[in-house]
């Protein structure tokens, strides 16, 4: 298990954009399971939406390329003082399900292939085992000073 200070160490996220809360299982050059426990507190919440709050599509998917970035930083063993995991293309994203505050959202990626410092993953996002976001990422690993 990888705790929220061993997460900050890898990310360079703060609140309020760090989607991973916990990462639960790991298996270098393969998989990783995190969670992200969602709270009506959530600053898109008031405006995303007033009449009935709905975590945004797209910060599921940043939560999905934020654990992705995670799996591929303990795989590679990269000093994340030196470089970003910059995200570079989404593809096949397939939303099944709404989630709302309360929701503790389960974000599973799988290292797909991997060329030096370009990742492909697949990224699937659960709450109560059911599927509510796929997608394949396409990630790089680049310099802080671009």
């Amino acid at each position: 298990m990888i705790d929220i200070q061993q997460i900050l160490e890898r990310l360079p996220h703060r609140y309020p954009f760090l989607l991973v809360d916990r990462v639960l299982e790991f298996e270098q050059d393969k998989t990783l399971l995190a969670i992200k426990n969602v709270s009506i507190n959530e600053p898109f919440f008031a405006g995303h939406f007033p009449v009935k709050a709905v975590m945004p599509g797209v910060l599921i998917i940043e939560a999905l390329a934020q654990a992705a970035a995670i799996l591929a930083s303990h795989t590679a063993e990269w000093d994340p003082s030196g470089s970003l995991f910059y995200l570079g293309s989404i593809e096949n994203a397939r939303f099944k399900k709404i989630v709302v505050p309360g929701d503790q959202l389960y974000l599973s990626v799988e290292i797909l292939k991997r060329r030096a410092n370009v990742w492909k993953f697949k990224g699937t996002a659960l709450v109560e085992n059911e599927i509510v976001c796929t997608a394949e990422m396409t990630c790089a690993e680049g310099s802080v000073s671009l």
